[in-house]
Formats: structure tokens, sequence, C-alpha cells
């Protein structure tokens, strides 16, 4: 046993390794692409919402100033007053609270696509042992949140400062500027340096996904030991075995069926056995077995064998004798010369040779 847990994890995850993971909720899911994506398209969505948002938010708050000096203080009209404007703001955060939705969701699915399982919210107790939280502090994991904690705040840190560095001699203007012309310029500047972020964002996002992706990976992986306890568990399941003969049966049965409309004659016992021949003269050296089948089998392939116009013969001792040999195998040579002679027969009837 102590070999066993010693053994490195070498070899990929199996198929059914990655359902396992896939049941218990253990995906390569990267936050960081949540993030990047839902301030990516906020932005693009503001770019073209802002001043539709604007115009109506300026709308609405010079709508209550001119009616102000006429609004008549009552705990009734300062509840109609709180649900109108409760309204109208709501309107105007519909799309941005959408859109906050609809990238959560497209975000998570095209990393892992969909998933429903409520394993994540069972208690595992083994979560409060001292021992594993202290290795799971200092993982792989933690090491990257906090280099990638540093570089967003770095990244960050720099844009912003080379960004308002570039534009410092206009902020000194703003002195001379009116309100609404201060604001503009205020709101260029922080749109600017929000459209450089994204950019890092995007950039910490590809990168978080990679190395997510590959530390699931890793964890995915399976020693040598693992691989064969889940090869000999698959595969000694008796279920599974039947069903797999059955399956392989079923469709070797439609292979052998279909080709008994091709054949050249049935030989029949004729009640119990029938074994359907081909034979194509300068193809093959001798005929073929392509079907062949004993009671009901034998009623079937003789049923094909009458609908496709297929020649039956009944011969007792030659039907015996072909009934053991294999399915795709040539005839052996002491049934030559008898076969020969049904084959003969059956083109004299159809008036063919080979």
């Amino acid at each position: 046993m102590a070999e066993e847990t010693q053994q490195e994890r070498t070899e990929q995850a199996t198929v059914k390794r990655r359902d396992d993971f896939r049941k218990k909720g253990q995906v390569a899911q990267s936050k960081e692409v949540h993030t990047a994506a839902l301030l990516s398209f906020s932005m693009l969505l503001w770019f073209f919402y802002a001043p539709v948002f604007w115009h109506n938010l300026e709308s609405l708050v010079a709508g209550l100033w001119q009616t102000a000096g006429e609004f008549e203080v009552t705990r009734v009209s300062t509840v109609h007053l709180a649900a109108f404007v409760t309204q109208k703001i709501g309107l105007l955060m519909a799309p941005i609270l959408l859109l906050i939705v609809v990238v959560g969701f497209f975000s998570s699915f095209l990393q892992i696509g969909w998933i429903f399982t409520t394993t994540p919210l069972e208690p595992d107790f083994s979560k409060l042992d001292p021992i594993k939280g202290m290795q799971r502090f200092f993982s792989k994991r933690s090491l990257m949140e906090v280099l990638k904690s540093l570089a967003k705040v770095s990244l960050i840190a720099m844009v912003s400062y080379s960004t308002i560095r570039d534009n410092f001699v206009g902020a000194l203007l703003l002195i001379n500027l009116d309100l609404q012309e201060t604001v503009l310029y205020l709101g260029r500047v922080s749109f600017l340096v929000m459209i450089k972020i994204c950019g890092i964002m995007i950039m910490l996002g590809l990168v978080d996904f990679l190395f997510t992706r590959w530390e699931m990976e890793q964890k995915m992986k399976m020693t040598k030991q693992e691989q064969k306890e889940e090869f000999k568990e698959s595969e000694g399941d008796p279920h599974i075995k039947a069903r797999v003969r059955s399956i392989q049966h079923q469709m070797a049965r439609k292979r052998m069926m279909a080709e008994v409309p091709k054949a050249d004659v049935v030989i029949t016992n004729p009640t119990h056995i029938a074994v359907a021949l081909t034979y194509i003269r300068g193809e093959m050296n001798a005929p073929q077995v392509v079907a062949k089948g004993a009671d009901h089998l034998a009623l079937r392939i003789k049923e094909i064998a009458r609908e496709h116009h297929v020649p039956i013969v009944e011969n007792i001792p030659v039907a015996r004798a072909l009934h053991k040999v294999n399915i795709g195998a040539i005839i052996p040579e002491e049934l030559f010369k008898a076969v020969a002679e049904i084959l003969a027969y059956v083109y004299n009837l159809k008036g063919k040779t080979r």
C-alpha cells in the first residue's frame, strides 16, 4: 500500500475519471475569464448606451425638479414618488443587469458546457483538516492567485498612472472650462483607462484559463495502479460484458443477414439448419459460407432467401457439414464435389453460369 500511495500520477485521465470529476463539479473554470468578459462587454455596452442613459437620467432629474414646487408631501405621495423613481432607475439599469446575467451564463457555458450537480453543496468535513488547509494555502493554485493579484494591481496601477500622466496637461485647463465640459473630459479619460484595463484583464484571463486547464489535467492524472484497477472494474462487470456480447452478436447477425440476398444458394437440413453460399468464378478459390443458422435463425435465413428469390436446396448431410464451417470461410475440400453439383443444379435452374 505504501508503494501505491507513493506512485507518481503520470498517466493521462481516462474518460471515466473525467466523467467522475465532472459529476463532482470539479471542472476547469477560470474566474478571470468571467471578470474579463463582464468588464469588456460592459464597456462595449456603455459605449453605445451611455448617451441614452444620461439623456433619460437628465430628463428624469429635470422632471423631478420641475414638479418639486407643486409636490405635496404626504405619506401616499412619497411612496408613489419612490416607486416612480425606482421604476425609472430600474428601466435604465435593466440593460446592464441583463448583460451581467447573459455574460455570466455564457462565460461559464463556453468553458465547461452544461453541467448540473449538487455534489459541491454537500458538506465536506475533510476541509476542516488544518493540515490539508495548510497544503492548499501553499499550493500552486494559491501561488498563482497571489501572482495574479499582484500582476493585476501592478498593471492596472501602471496603466492608470501613464494614462493620467499623458492627459495631465489637459487636466490643468479644466479650471477654465464649464462643468459640462469638465465632466466630458473626465469621462473620456476614465473611458480610456477602462479600455486599457479591459485589455489587461483579457490577457490575464487567457493566462488564467490556460493555467486552470493545465492544473485540472494534472489533478486528474492517474497512477498506473489506478488505471489497472479501473480497467479491471469496468471489464469485470458481468452486466457490461453481457451487454457488449449482446451488441456484438446483434451487429454480427445483421451483417450476416445482409449477405443472404447476395448468396447463390441456401442449403437446408431442411427445418433445423440453413447455410447460405456465394461463389464468384475468377475471384474465389471455392464457395464461401456467408450466413448460417439453426432453428429460428435458419427459418429467418430461408425467409430472406425466398423474399430475394435465392434458390433453396435441401441436402441434409451437406447442410450439417457446412454448418460447422465458420462464416466468411471457404468450404472444406471434401465438400467441393457435393457443393459443385448443387451449384450446377442452381445455375441450370436460373440459366446462368459463373
